[in-house]
């Protein structure tokens, strides 16, 4: 006899993952559906992979405080943008992922009235996510499938920066967003800074 548990019912320590394999792109709709927006796991699909990961408080601080600078930056640049948060991004029967944090640049326009799940088919991918130790295989491929430019993984207090090219991430030591900064230094500088005098106080001094 099989038993069925609702989702709801299961509860995850901080850190951990539930993976769950032969799943089928309905059964992502399904459970997207029965967690709803309002909780703190996020989920993330590719090609019959579905993982649930329930992320550690200390990780949830520093891309916070990441975003805040990037919106600093942005804004020192003159720059549109639009921050997306842990957003769901989609391609139908594919892929399916939600970062820790994402923004719109270059298409900052295009999403401003989205409201609700991204179906990467009809609108763009966001120009860049944020993970904090989001390093498994699902998350990276689902990320690839939905053809984001640029993501920042942040792990044991440094940025790994990853570019797309020709469908494949690839690690670089630049960013595409900020060509001319030193953002694998300057990032954890700020963010190191940001958690000793509070990250207020951080922003005002950089800006």
């Amino acid at each position: 006899m099989t038993v069925s548990i609702p989702l709801k019912c299961i509860s995850l320590r901080e850190g951990s993952t539930i993976t769950l394999h032969s799943q089928t792109w309905q059964d992502w709709e399904n459970i997207v559906e029965e967690l709803g927006e309002d909780r703190h796991t996020r989920i993330a699909y590719y090609q019959g992979t579905l993982e649930i990961m329930s992320p550690l408080s200390r990780h949830e601080r520093p891309h916070r405080i990441i975003g805040d600078i990037i919106k600093a930056i942005l804004d020192a640049q003159g720059r549109d943008w639009e921050d997306f948060g842990s957003t769901t991004f989609y391609r139908k029967d594919r892929a399916g992922v939600e970062p820790d944090t994402c923004f719109y640049v270059t298409n900052a326009s295009l999403v401003r009235d989205c409201m609700e799940r991204i179906d990467v088919d009809i609108y763009p991918p966001p120009d860049l996510a944020i993970e904090s130790d989001a390093t498994s295989k699902t998350f990276l491929s689902a990320y690839e499938a939905i053809a984001v430019p640029e993501i920042w993984i942040y792990h044991n207090n440094s940025p790994k920066i990853f570019l797309l090219s020709n469908g494949q991430y690839s690690e670089s030591e630049s960013s595409l967003l900020f060509p001319d900064l030193p953002v694998k230094t300057l990032i954890p500088q700020l963010v190191k800074q940001g958690m000793a005098i509070g990250a207020s106080a951080m922003l005002r001094e950089f800006r």
